[in-house]
C-alpha cells in the first residue's frame, strides 16, 4: 500500500471535522513551529497549508501568527469582522488537544492600551491620536452609540481611517467586544463634537459599565409566542410583483425588544414558477419544513422569538430577534448543508436592539 501511495501520489486527508483538522495539524505542527519560529517563508512555509484546510472547515477563517514566547508559536484564528463565523473558530480552538509549543486563540485578544498603535494607510492610531464621545438617544435608552474623534481626521480619507480605527479597536478591546458590544459608531474629526471629549483609554471601562447595566436590565427576560396575535400583509410593489407577509404583531408593540437585540434573518431563494414571484404548492411546502425546522432548532423560550416572513420575487425571508448570535449561525449552516441541493440559503446577523429593521410593518 504504500509503494502504491508514493507511485500514485499520496491522496491528502479531507478535513470533515473539528478532529479531522487537528489530527492533520499534530502531523505538520513540528514543522509549522520552526517557520513561525524562524520569521521566514511564513505563507509557503504554514499559511499556503493552513489555509485549504480551515477553508474544508469553514468559510473565511483568517489567521494570524507569531511567537508568543520564545518556546511558544501562537496562532491566533479570526472570523476578521464578521460575527456569524464566530461560533465555528470559538468551537473549532476549543476542540484543539494540548501541543507542547503551541499556544490556539480564538478571536484576537484584548491588548493593554500603551501596546496599541496601528500604523495604516500612513495614519497612526493609539492613545493620543484617538478619543470619543457618547451619543446618548432618549427613546433608544439602551444603543451605544459613539463618536470616535481621529486628530487628523480628512474627509476625503474618511474611509481608510475608519479602517485604521476598527483594526485599533480590535487590538484594544479585543475583537469579541469590539464586535459585540458597540452598537453604532461613526468617525469624525474634531471639528464636528461640541461635547467633552474622553480619552480612548475609558473606553473599555465605559463599554463593560454599560453592557453589565443593559444585562442586569434584561436578565432573565423571555418571552412566549403561543398566544400573540399575527397579522397577514398583502401588496404590489411598483414592479408589480406580489409581496406577502406574516408578522407577529405582540412582539412589534412589546416593550422589552432589547432584551433581543440580535437581528437573524434567514434567506432562501426558489425558482419562480410564474411573473407574480410566488412559489408553486410544493416549494411552498419546503419552504414552511424549512422554517419549522428552524423554529424547532430555536425555540422562543430560549431567546429566538420568530417575528415572521415575508415571500416576495422568488425569496422567502424568515425573521428572528435573539438574545445572543452564537447558535442561531450554527443551526443555519447544518440546514445549508442538508438543503444546499434544493436551496441557496443564506442568512445575516446583526445588532439592532430597537428592531429598527421591522419598522414598517409596525401598525400604525
Amino acid at each position: 500500500m504504500g509503494f502504491l501511495d508514493k507511485l500514485l501520489g499520496k491522496k491528502d486527508t479531507l478535513i470533515e471535522s473539528y478532529s479531522d483538522f487537528w489530527n492533520w495539524f499534530l502531523k505538520n505542527e513540528k514543522e509549522f513551529f520552526k517557520v513561525v519560529q524562524s520569521g521566514e517563508n511564513i505563507h509557503p512555509g504554514f499559511f499556503d497549508k493552513l489555509s485549504p484546510k480551515l477553508d474544508e472547515i469553514h468559510n473565511d477563517i483568517y489567521y494570524l501568527t507569531g511567537m508568543f514566547d520564545d518556546q511558544t508559536a501562537e496562532l491566533v484564528l479570526t472570523p476578521d469582522g464578521v460575527v456569524r463565523n464566530i461560533y465555528v473558530i470559538e468551537d473549532l480552538v476549543n476542540a484543539a488537544p494540548k501541543i507542547e509549543g503551541w499556544k490556539f486563540t480564538a478571536l484576537k485578544p484584548a491588548s493593554d492600551i500603551k501596546d496599541v498603535s496601528i500604523n495604516y494607510k500612513d495614519f497612526n492610531f493609539d492613545s493620543d491620536s484617538l478619543k470619543f464621545c457618547p451619543k446618548l438617544h432618549s427613546d433608544y435608552p439602551d444603543e451605544i452609540d459613539l463618536n470616535i474623534v481621529f486628530e487628523d481626521f480628512k474627509e476625503e480619507e474618511k474611509g481608510f481611517i475608519a479602517n485604521g480605527v476598527y483594526l485599533f479597536l480590535d487590538n484594544y478591546l479585543g475583537e469579541l467586544h469590539s464586535l459585540t458590544l458597540i452598537d453604532n459608531m461613526k468617525v469624525v474629526g474634531k471639528d464636528k463634537i461640541s461635547e467633552e471629549l474622553i480619552p480612548i483609554e475609558k473606553l473599555k471601562d465605559y463599554l463593560i459599565w454599560r453592557e453589565k447595566e443593559f444585562v442586569e436590565k434584561y436578565e432573565g427576560t423571555r418571552h412566549n409566542t403561543e398566544n400573540d396575535c399575527y397579522a397577514n400583509f398583502e401588496g404590489k410593489r411598483q414592479s408589480g410583483i406580489i409581496v406577502l407577509a406574516v408578522i407577529n404583531t405582540t412582539l412589534l408593540e412589546w416593550d422589552k425588544k432589547a432584551s433581543h437585540p440580535w437581528i437573524f434573518i434567514v434567506s432562501v431563494p426558489f425558482k419562480k414558477t410564474d411573473e407574480s414571484g410566488l412559489p408553486d404548492d410544493e416549494t411552498y411546502k419546503l419552504l414552511d419544513e424549512i422554517e419549522e425546522e428552524i423554529m424547532l432548532s430555536l425555540p422562543d423560550l430560549d431567546g429566538y422569538l420568530n417575528i415572521g416572513r415575508e415571500t416576495s420575487d422568488g425569496k422567502r425571508e424568515i425573521f428572528f430577534a435573539c438574545k445572543e448570535f452564537r447558535k442561531p449561525p450554527k443551526v443555519l449552516d447544518q440546514i445549508i448543508k442538508k438543503y444546499n441541493q434544493k436551496f441557496d440559503i443564506d442568512y445575516e446577523i446583526y445588532k439592532d436592539k430597537y428592531w429598527q429593521t421591522f419598522r414598517h410593518f409596525e401598525q400604525k
